[in-house]
């Protein structure tokens, strides 16, 4: 309930004003983060056209970007940094899950998933599926994407870009933001790697 003051029109008086209209619903903190990865519900394809779910990851920490191959920019600069980063944990990075969930299912499918990746990392996994099952993803992970049409009849992708990192056992460990620097980034890995 919504209360209020409000002068008199004439008076000069004060007028208590009370309302029936309840103040906007405040979304609590943790609805604002990824769900823990074994209470995820997506189902997708991997860039070999294997379907992978979240529980398969389950037991190894996790390193996922969402992005689209037709990127110009954030996505590879993302994925070289990534790379980057695997390179410098060494075999450690062998532990982790690397994936980027393209937001672009229409023309990521899992043969341009492969190609596109060969540039980057080999422990990458691009991941793809329908419309609908990419919508589920970005649903759990808490990410945000969004087709804008060009002028040229073509169109790009909004999209989150930030990696999400989680735990072992599935636990949401840090957000690692577009280009932050490997002096940050590589450290919050470490420690979700234990």
């Amino acid at each position: 309930m919504i209360l209020g003051l409000a002068g008199v029109a004439g008076g000069g008086g004060l007028l208590l004003a009370v309302s029936n209209q309840r103040e906007p619903a405040r979304p609590d903190a943790e609805d604002l983060l990824p769900l823990p990865i074994g209470k995820m519900g997506w189902t997708l394809t991997d860039h070999l056209g294997r379907t992978v779910r979240p529980t398969d990851w389950i037991g190894r920490p996790v390193l996922a970007f969402f992005g689209f191959t037709w990127c110009p920019d954030v996505c590879p600069t993302t994925l070289s940094d990534i790379s980057l980063w695997l390179d410098e944990l060494g075999t450690d990075a062998d532990r982790l899950v690397a994936a980027l969930i393209s937001v672009d299912p229409e023309r990521d499918t899992p043969t341009v998933l492969a190609d596109y990746l060969s540039s980057f990392d080999p422990r990458l996994t691009g991941l793809t599926g329908s419309a609908d099952q990419v919508a589920r993803a970005a649903l759990d992970f808490r990410a945000t994407y969004r087709r804008v049409p060009q002028s040229d009849g073509t169109y790009t992708m909004n999209h989150t870009a930030g990696v999400f990192l989680f735990h072992a056992d599935g636990r949401f460990a840090s957000i690692i933001d577009f280009h932050e620097d490997r002096r940050f980034a590589v450290p919050k890995i470490r420690r979700a790697l234990g």
